[in-house]
């Protein structure tokens, strides 16, 4: 019995796969745009955190903990 054949090249991931229709989809601006937009909304979810994490130590710092 014979091993199976090794593949030469990777398989792509999802990200790659939906890269790759997103590519098909759309011209390069509309792909730069959405990007920038999640780009931008990670930063709000980053900032979002950071202010309850301040609150937080805001709050537990005027009640003397």
């Amino acid at each position: 019995m014979q091993a199976p054949p090794v593949r030469a090249t990777a398989i792509p991931s999802l990200t790659d796969a939906l890269r790759a229709v997103e590519s098909l989809l759309m011209s390069g601006g509309q792909r730069t745009a959405r990007r920038n937009a999640w780009t931008s909304v990670l930063e709000d979810r980053r900032r979002a955190k950071d202010r309850v994490e301040a609150q937080r130590f805001y709050e537990r710092s005027a009640d003397g903990s």
